[in-house]
Parts: structure tokens; C-alpha cells; sequence
């Protein structure tokens, strides 16, 4: 920057002018440039076009079977009346098999085992606890004082009682499954099992919060019986094995749902933590596409057009903030060539043709790299179907722009200050200093 400064005798304030004269003709531009609009973001079809576009950049290969998984986990839950939360898809890593043996469903995946002998249960109206399923306990210490065996027996024989009643209401309000955020007793698990109760275990208050969301209930915090509206409801909760990991399965089957899970299978963890950051990818892009239809053409065609309309803005604009323009409008080739090096092409070359393509203002708007071409060819990207998402890339710009004039002012505040280092005290030195 100091190099280039010197050389066109350019001041930071006149590079700051003409980097947001350039970032607001790039907004303007963009608007320009869209070539396709997501007309209902409840198809399938017209969603996977955008979302195979992020994934296929990080899982080469994959991306048409990730693209339909994560069409499908998201579309599931689209609501009707908010936005969009990527927080509602869930993924669950299970080691074994391949990534095509990947698979989503509606309803949430625990890897846990299910702590009574019930295993399966069909339409279960669930009690949720945020304490642990076990006998309350007193705050302070007490004694009981016991003087013969029958006081001891009777002693035991109230407490069994007391725990009978607690289960035996929860059985007679028609719960069918209790899942608990604490430990688990054992004379409760014992009247569980005897009530045909399943019990489940869950450690993570997290968890406890989706799962909540997930069957719609309410996390009580002590063991009462739950009124209609805070008990869940869930078509199926089992106990299954993927592969050799035991999970437990909370699975609805009504139309709408209000968390889905992704179920990732990968023969290493680092094969199945790639596919889950592609799968975040995803996710995050159909909350974009919920946001803003608009899509831009991809494969660095979008970037190479900014390219040539800034640098024909800067060369029409006076002053010396055009050469901050053509600088600006520079930086944009950046993308097409990692494209390009990433694919092994010339990149040199690529940029050649695509400069070349662009000249035709009406057709050669949507040329991008060709990836899949062992030469340094250019494709309709339209055509092709590779799209980006217009949002993205107008906060991108946005906030590239204001970074970097941020950066710019505070450099000219650090130059500004007086130099030099403290001021030396007044009066005579003390002698202990030396």
C-alpha cells in the first residue's frame, strides 16, 4: 500500500474516498447482475440448485446426494410464519459405512441408551424433568431413629410407597415415556418398568431444550404430574443400532416438525466432520435463500464482471481516486483465480478467457470457469445451474469495504500522533536511580 502510494503520490484520505466511491458502485452493479429468483422456497427442486452450489465447493462428488439430504432436513421444518433457524437441523455422527448411507429424519437422535426395559413405544406422551428421576431429598440432614426391625421394615415400606404413588400418577395421567435431565433411581426404575414406563436419560441440558421444542413439552423442575399442555407427544420413540452405536430415536411422522436430524456416516471422524461443516454450508444457505431469493451467477462470473464495470467507472472518474477504483476493482480476480489453481488450470490463461467471454454485454455476462474441463474453458453458468446467493456476496462487499477503510483511518490516526517516548520528570534525579 506504501509502495503504491509513494509511486502515485496518493493519500490515505483519497484512497478511502475512492475504496467506498468503488464499494457503493459495486452495490449498484450487483443489483444488475441477478439472473435467477427462487419463486417458492417450499420446492425441492427449485432449493437444490443453490444449495449444491456451497456444498459442492467442500465435498466434490457429493454434493447432488447432500444437496437432496439437506433440501429434505430443511424443507421439513420450513415454517410458515418466521424465519428460518439453522439451529432446528441436527446432525448426528455415527463411525461406520459410507457418506451415501447417510440418511435424515424428522425428530431428534440421541447417542444413548434407553434406561428401563421398554425399547419401543408408538405415540408416546412424554414427561420431561430437568431434575434427576429419583426420591426428593431434604436441604439439611435429618435423623430417624429406628429401635427394632419393625420400625426399620415399616420405615422402607412407606418410602416404596411414595415412590409407587409418584409413578402410578404419572402412569395414570397416560405418560408413557419420562425423560429425565438427572440420575436415574433404582426403586424408581424398578416401579417404571412395572407400569410399562420408558426411561431415558439425558445428560446435556441442551439436549433437554431441543428435545423439548422437538415433541412440544415443558421441562418441569420437580417430579409432577404434567398438565396437557406441558406433556410431548412424539408418533415414535425407540431404541436402534447404526451400524455398531446404540441411539435413541425420537422420530415424528406428522407433515410438520419442529427439529430434523441428518444421521452422518463416514468410515473416519475426519471424513465425517468435512461432511458436516458442508452440511452447515447448506443449512446456512437456505436461511439466506428464506431471507432473499435473488441468486447471482456463480463460478467467478459475477466477480469478473464487477471487475470490468469498476474498471471502466474508475477510468471515467477525475481525481485521484480512480486509481483507488482500479485497485479495488482488482482485488475482485482474486476469486476466479483459486477457482482456477484449485482445479489445476492456468490461471493466467482462465482469467484471458473470461475477460474475453465478458465483452459481450448480454451473453457473456453469465460466463464462469468450466471446473469440470480439463482446459481453460468458460461455461453459461445459468444454464449449468451454478448459482450464488445475492445476499451473501452484498454483505460480503459491504463489510470488506468498511474493514478496510477502518483500517485506513486508524492507520492515519496512528501516523498523526507525536512521536517519542515518555517525557523525562522534572527536577533533580534521584540518586538511587543508578
Amino acid at each position: 500500500k506504501q509502495w503504491y502510494q509513494r509511486r502515485v503520490a496518493i493519500t490515505a484520505g483519497e484512497v478511502i474516498k475512492g475504496y467506498e466511491m468503488a464499494g457503493e458502485k459495486c452495490l449498484e452493479i450487483l443489483e444488475t447482475l441477478c439472473c435467477h429468483t427462487v419463486k417458492d422456497i417450499k420446492n425441492r427442486e427449485a432449493v437444490m440448485p443453490v444449495i449444491k452450489t456451497s456444498v459442492a465447493s467442500k465435498q466434490d462428488g457429493y454434493e447432488d446426494f447432500l444437496s437432496e439430504l439437506i433440501a429434505d432436513a430443511c424443507l421439513s421444518i420450513m415454517p410458515t410464519k418466521r424465519t428460518f433457524n439453522v439451529d432446528n437441523v441436527r446432525t448426528c455422527k455415527i463411525l461406520g459405512a459410507g457418506v451415501l448411507s447417510s440418511s435424515h429424519l424428522q425428530g431428534m437422535v440421541f447417542r444413548r441408551t434407553i434406561e428401563s426395559d421398554i425399547t419401543s413405544i408408538r405415540d408416546a406422551k412424554i414427561a420431561i424433568f430437568s431434575c434427576p428421576f429419583d426420591i426428593g431429598t431434604t436441604e439439611t440432614k435429618g435423623t430417624v431413629l429406628i429401635k427394632n426391625a419393625e420400625e426399620l421394615k415399616s420405615f422402607s415400606v412407606d418410602e416404596e410407597k411414595l415412590i409407587e404413588n409418584q409413578v402410578k400418577n404419572l402412569a395414570d395421567a397416560g405418560i408413557t415415556c419420562v425423560v429425565s435431565g438427572g440420575k436415574v433411581g433404582d426403586m424408581m426404575m424398578h416401579f417404571a418398568n412395572k407400569f410399562n414406563i420408558m426411561v431415558v436419560r439425558l445428560m446435556s441440558k441442551w439436549d433437554l431444550r431441543r428435545l423439548c421444542k422437538s415433541v412440544s413439552g415443558t421441562a418441569l423442575p420437580n417430579l409432577t404430574v404434567p398438565s396437557a399442555e406441558e406433556t410431548g407427544f412424539c408418533s415414535v420413540v425407540q431404541l436402534e443400532e447404526v451400524g455398531d452405536t446404540t441411539v435413541v430415536v425420537f422420530r415424528q411422522e406428522r407433515e410438520e416438525t419442529a427439529m430434523s436430524t441428518i444421521i452422518i456416516r463416514g468410515s473416519t471422524d475426519n471424513i465425517m466432520d468435512d461432511i458436516e461443516r458442508a452440511i452447515d454450508d447448506g443449512v446456512n444457505s437456505v436461511k439466506v435463500l428464506s431471507r432473499d431469493q435473488r441468486c447471482l451467477p456463480g463460478a467467478g462470473a459475477t466477480e469478473i464482471e464487477l471487475a470490468k464495470q469498476l474498471m471502466s467507472f474508475g477510468q471515467q472518474t477525475p481525481g485521484m481516486e480512480q486509481y483507488a477504483i482500479k485497485k479495488f476493482a482488482e482485488a475482485f480476480e482474486v476469486f476466479p483465480k483459486v477457482l482456477a489453481e484449485n482445479t489445476g488450470l492456468k490461471a493466467n490463461e482462465v482469467l484471458a478467457n473470461m475477460y474475453n467471454a465478458h465483452q459481450d454485454n448480454i451473453s457473456g455476462i453469465n460466463a464462469g470457469i468450466n471446473l469440470e474441463s480439463d482446459y481453460c474453458e468458460v461455461m453459461d453458468v445459468v444454464e449449468r445451474g451454478v448459482y450464488d446467493l445475492y445476499l451473501t456476496k452484498f454483505w460480503a462487499i459491504k463489510f470488506a469495504v468498511n474493514a478496510a477503510t477502518t483500517v485506513l483511518v486508524v492507520d492515519q490516526i496512528i501516523m498523526a500522533k507525536q512521536a517519542g517516548g515518555p517525557k523525562p520528570r522534572k527536577g533533580q534525579a534521584d540518586a538511587d536511580d543508578d
